[in-house]
């Protein structure tokens, strides 16, 4: 455990609806209702960089989420350019858990299981989702590609098995959802622009086929390979303290 985990303070956020109550079950969660509590120094395998890049949620979906790629732009670059115009950093983690949930919020919404392409998704797949995606966005790696902030969020899916009541099986579903099964053209674009909110891009952390590593939003630049290499190196470890949880 890092000096920065140690000394981090508690993290408080009044979320717009409350999450489910067995992430009580995740050391150093705390749900009570509308509040959510993480204590850093329980919850986060490393925490050594509690800073991060946002772009107001709001200029994001009236300038943002309706563009349309052209022969010229593609939307990765309209995203790195206006990531490069409008993101700005804060150290205040609720304020990063309140934009990361406008963007899952957004993208695993309601509609889209009326969608017969998504007949094998729930309304609780898309509470999971929103969930881990907002606890998510506390996770971080630099441009060199050093994971600085991870948590059980990042092994998202055995997180699920602890919080959900999820057997291996149906993680591995989700798994295979999170890893590609949702992200059709459409919904993969629409990702990429939502992200700009949380100042990047989300890489996932399976190479090739589902393996439980979760992902990450990371900045426009980094170090893919460094990231990997590392993230494969931890990947073991930090899953089983992810399902820890099931013992208690």
């Amino acid at each position: 455990m890092s000096a920065t985990t140690t000394k981090a303070p508690q993290i408080q956020a009044h979320m717009p609806v409350p999450f489910t109550r067995e992430w009580n079950r995740v050391a150093g969660v705390a749900v009570d209702g509308h509040k959510l509590t993480i204590n850093p120094a329980e919850f986060f395998f490393r925490y050594n960089n509690p800073s991060w890049l946002l772009c107001e949620w709001d200029k994001v979906t009236a300038e943002l989420l309706t563009a349309t790629e052209t022969d010229a732009v593609t939307i990765e670059q309209m995203v790195l350019d206006f990531v490069k115009a409008n993101g700005r950093t804060t150290d205040d983690p609720a304020e990063v858990l309140h934009a990361a949930h406008s963007v899952y919020a957004h993208m695993f919404r309601a509609e889209h299981l009326d969608n017969p392409e998504l007949d094998f998704a729930t309304p609780k797949t898309l509470v999971m989702l929103r969930e881990l995606g907002t606890l998510m966005a506390l996770n971080r790696v630099e441009l060199d590609g050093t994971i600085s902030n991870a948590s059980p969020a990042w092994m998202l899916c055995a997180t699920a098995r602890v919080v959900y009541d999820l057997d291996e099986h149906e993680a591995h579903v989700l798994d295979e959802l999170y890893h590609g099964t949702w992200f059709n053209e459409s919904r993969r674009r629409e990702s990429i622009l939502a992200h700009a909110a949380l100042g990047g891009r989300l890489v996932h952390g399976c190479q090739g086929a589902p393996n439980m590593s979760g992902g990450c939003v990371v900045p426009f630049g980094t170090d893919i390979d460094r990231f990997r290499k590392e993230l494969s190196q931890m990947r073991g470890p930090w899953i089983e303290r992810s399902l820890a949880g099931l013992d208690n």
